[in-house]
């Protein structure tokens, strides 16, 4: 191969890429703010469900005091209503755990891979 057809051929490649680097551009800025509308809706649906279990859990809690506040059985009560919280605590520490996280820019990634396996094939 001569050196004219080896410098057409990296011509080529470096035209593509610059083509294609204003299409990342825009396509970074679409998934950029796909991806914050996402993370805004899921941590304000979060949130006012925290704070509404929060508050309904409180409550509960505060009633089943409240109902065995003159028996003999108010310590146990007591008690038992601090383990349950500590067991949701833990619980919700493993579900939190094992959740996978979202994979973020899949459309940007596969459209950088497949771009780079034209490059390669281009190169051979």
């Amino acid at each position: 191969m001569t050196i004219h057809a080896k410098l057409d051929r990296w011509h080529n490649v470096l035209r593509f890429v610059t083509l294609r680097t204003a299409d990342y551009g825009h396509l970074l800025s679409l998934e950029l703010s796909e991806a914050r509308a996402y993370v805004t809706r899921e941590i304000i649906a979060l949130v006012a469900l925290a704070v509404s279990g929060l508050f309904t859990l409180s409550f509960f809690c505060i009633a089943l005091i409240a109902s065995a506040w003159n028996t003999r059985y108010f310590i146990v009560v007591v008690w038992s209503i601090a383990a349950l919280w500590l067991v949701a605590s833990v619980a919700a520490l493993f579900v939190f755990r094992a959740q996978r996280p979202v994979r973020s820019f899949a459309i940007l990634k596969s459209e950088l891979r497949a771009d780079l396996e034209t490059l390669k094939e281009a190169l051979k």
